[in-house]
């Protein structure tokens, strides 16, 4: 009896999730610890890891045509969107491959995604990167529905597309394949890891989410909070775009010169210039705002809905499209979920309440899936835009050891940071 009650702290300690792997501000060096400008500046060039230059990567641009129906429906100037395109990094030899899902709204070429493709290629893997679903050119090249937000579907679509990318290309020598995403990327990656659980198209290796949403809904409402934010110097003479643009013309003429490079908006947020919190929370909200007017746009006009774009209106290349997007800059992401996913989403699937769809889309969904499935891990900040309350205890309990929690870095500010890309490149090497 005395043996069986020494076991009971240790059976307990069993049964519960291992500790989450919480890096201390103390032992964190990322400069920003503000959250607002972590997300917008990102990390500073000297604390990047060090990757080849795009010179040094033999990579192409690939396209593939899915949906051979949308090639008459689609007006004559949707033409550079009506085959998918991606973009693949290639080893010489034999070599894992990762598959890399994009943000909000991002092309396969944004900026995350090319940084995420330099770090693998470095450490030798081929590198496929995707568009995310919620991208006007998946929408019309890809989507079954061209109606993203429903994850289950975004992950089918995804699906597909790479196993499009592995058919087209079949001579490129695989030894395992890997899956990563960050932002709403990574929500992406989760619904589609387990969903090749059942198809085994790829049997995943490792499966990497960078800083996503845990509660789809929450983080939604919080992006569409910051475009409500009551900014300073802005009244009904100046608007935000116009007290950004003053700001940067005195910015750069005290420099004496323009400079574009990703040190950009850090040096500038050095300068006497930089942006108040409120300022730079408009700034994120205005881009996220432009995202959801894109999404409703291109979901509208596919599907012919006549919510922002009336059916039978004749657009070609030379139809003026700034009357639509400004009607489509009024619908917020609630505005889409309500006029556009939920009808969608009843139409397909008998589907019920909000509430009922928060739960499917969001990770909650895959809570069982997440606990068991030692391949997936998690890498967030503390202090991301994105979360709500509750969520961080989620990720602690599903995940355990597998979450890195970093004290900082905002929204994906510190994905270029190189203590960030050695625990990326330590979990993929297991």
């Amino acid at each position: 009896m005395l043996q069986l009650l020494r076991l009971i702290p240790l059976l307990a300690a069993l049964a519960l999730p291992a500790q989450a792997a919480d890096i201390s501000p103390e032992d964190y060096g990322f400069p920003l610890d503000n959250p607002f400008e972590a997300t917008i500046a990102s990390t500073p060039l000297e604390l990047r890891a060090s990757v080849p230059l795009d010179d040094d990567i033999d990579q192409r641009d690939y396209s593939l045509r899915l949906r051979p129906d949308r090639e008459f429906s689609l007006p004559d100037n949707f033409w550079p969107v009506k085959r998918l395109g991606y973009r693949l990094a290639r080893q010489d030899g034999p070599a894992p491959l990762v598959f890399v899902i994009s943000g909000t709204g991002a092309h396969y070429s944004a900026a995350k995604t090319e940084s995420l493709k330099r770090l693998f290629y470095s450490a030798g893997y081929h590198v496929v990167q995707l568009s995310s679903p919620t991208s006007y050119d998946f929408m019309a090249a890809a989507s079954r529905y061209a109606t993203p937000g429903y994850s289950r579907d975004d992950a089918q679509d995804l699906y597909r597309v790479m196993q499009a990318v592995r058919a087209q290309q079949h001579k490129l020598p695989v030894t395992d394949f890997y899956l990563v995403g960050y932002s709403l990327g990574a929500l992406n990656a989760a619904f589609v890891s387990e969903l090749d659980e059942a198809r085994q198209s790829f049997n995943f290796k490792r499966v990497l989410l960078i800083n996503p949403p845990v509660n789809l809904y929450t983080s939604i409402s919080n992006l569409d909070r910051l475009v409500q934010t009551q900014v300073k110097g802005v009244d009904d003479n100046t608007t935000f775009y116009e007290m950004i643009f003053e700001k940067l013309t005195r910015y750069y003429h005290r420099k004496g010169f323009i400079d574009l490079s990703d040190a950009l908006l850090y040096d500038f947020q050095q300068s006497p210039q930089r942006l108040s919190d409120e300022q730079m929370a408009m700034l994120i909200g205005s881009v996220f705002r432009l995202s959801a007017a894109d999404i409703t746009f291109t979901s509208d006009l596919i599907n012919r809905r006549g919510l922002i774009t009336p059916p039978d209106y004749p657009i070609n290349e030379g139809t003026s499209l700034e009357p639509f997007f400004r009607r489509a800059m009024q619908c917020n992401f609630d505005c889409y979920i309500t006029e556009q996913l939920i009808p969608m989403w009843r139409a397909q699937y008998d589907g019920g309440s909000l509430t009922q769809l928060i739960d499917q889309v969001s990770l909650y969904a895959l809570e069982d899936y997440l606990r068991r499935s030692s391949k997936i891990a998690v890498m967030h900040n503390a202090d991301d835009l994105i979360l709500g309350p509750g969520d961080i205890g989620f990720l602690r309990r599903t995940f355990g050891e597998r979450l890195t929690l970093y004290p900082r870095g905002g929204h994906c500010g510190n994905l270029d940071y190189r203590v960030n890309a050695r625990h990326m490149l330590e979990f993929f090497r297991g």
